[in-house]
C-alpha cells in the first residue's frame, strides 16, 4: 500500500469566526476533499474557484476528467491507498478502502475531533434508500462498516439525513445489511422458479420478473418487520435495496444461480 504525508503551512487568511480564532487556525477555504465524484457532493465544488487545492482519490480524478462537468475540477492532488495530511495544525487521515458506493469513495478520519467521515454508506437512523444508495459494487457496500469500525472516534459523518451518527448507528447498519444477505440466501433457496417458467413458456423475461420478485418479497419480509421502528423507512427502500443484495448474491457470488454440476 502506498502512503504519503503532507504538511501544508496555515493560511494567513483572517480569523474573524471565533471558532477560528480560539484554535488558531484560518477560517479561509485553502483545501477541498472529495469524499467521491458523485454531483450530490460534489457539485459545488467550482464555486471556490481555482484559488484552492482540490484532493481526491486517483479514481476521482479519472471520473471527474471523464465526466467534464464544469461544477466538478478535477483534484489536483490525488492519491492510491493513504494519504496523510495536517493542514493549519489539523490532521486528516485519508484512506481508501476498495470500491463501496462509488469506485473511489473515500474514508476521511479526523482523529483530533474523534470524526469519521464515510459518505453514501450509513444514513444514521435510516435504511439506505434506492438500492443501496444507488451502490455500484454492492460486496464492497456491505463490506465497507467494518473497516470503519476499526477506526477510533465517536461521531460519524454520513454525509446524508442531517444528523451525526454513532458507533451504534453503524452496527445497526450493518447488522441490518446483513440480515438482508442472510433472509435472501434462505429465498433463494426457497422460492422454485420452476412454476413461473411453466407459466410463461414462451415468455422467459415475463417468468423471470415473477421469480424474482417472489424471492424478493420473501427476503424482505422478515426484515421489514424487524428494522421497523428501529431504522426510518424501513417498510419503505428495504424492498428495493433486498432485490439489489439478492440479485449480487446470485451474480457477484453466484449464489442460487441454478446451475448443477
Amino acid at each position: 500500500m502506498s502512503a504519503r504525508q503532507r504538511r501544508i503551512p496555515q493560511s494567513d487568511g483572517s480569523r474573524t469566526r471565533r471558532g477560528a480564532a480560539t484554535t488558531g487556525a484560518s477560517n479561509k477555504v485553502t483545501h477541498l476533499i472529495y469524499s467521491h465524484h458523485h454531483a450530490d457532493h460534489a457539485g459545488a465544488s467550482s464555486l471556490f474557484g481555482r484559488y484552492i487545492t482540490r484532493i481526491g482519490h486517483e479514481e476521482t480524478r479519472k471520473l471527474l476528467l471523464r465526466d467534464d462537468d464544469p461544477a466538478r475540477p478535477a483534484p489536483e492532488e490525488t492519491f492510491q491507498d493513504r494519504l496523510t495530511l495536517e493542514i493549519g495544525g489539523e490532521r486528516i487521515e485519508l484512506a481508501w478502502h476498495g470500491r463501496n458506493h462509488s469506485p473511489d469513495n473515500i474514508f476521511i478520519h479526523l482523529p483530533d475531533h474523534d470524526t469519521l467521515m464515510l459518505v453514501d454508506i450509513v444514513s444514521p437512523g435510516w435504511v439506505p434508500v434506492c438500492q443501496s444508495h444507488i451502490t455500484e459494487d454492492v460486496p464492497g457496500y456491505l463490506e465497507a462498516p467494518s473497516p470503519a469500525l476499526t477506526y477510533p472516534w465517536r461521531h460519524f459523518i454520513g454525509g446524508h439525513m442531517g444528523r451525526l451518527g454513532t458507533r451504534g448507528d453503524v452496527a445497526t447498519h450493518r447488522q441490518y445489511m446483513a440480515d438482508i444477505g442472510d433472509s435472501s440466501r434462505r429465498a433463494l433457496h426457497a422460492v422454485d422458479p420452476a412454476p413461473y417458467f411453466a407459466k410463461y413458456p414462451e415468455n422467459p423475461w415475463v417468468a423471470v420478473r415473477g421469480y424474482l420478485a417472489a424471492v424478493t418479497a420473501a427476503a424482505a419480509a422478515p426484515v421489514i418487520e424487524k428494522y421497523t421502528g428501529v431504522l426510518a423507512a424501513a417498510d419503505i427502500f428495504t424492498t428495493n435495496t433486498t432485490f439489489n443484495v439478492m440479485q449480487s448474491i446470485r451474480l457477484d457470488l453466484g449464489y442460487g444461480s441454478q446451475v448443477h454440476p
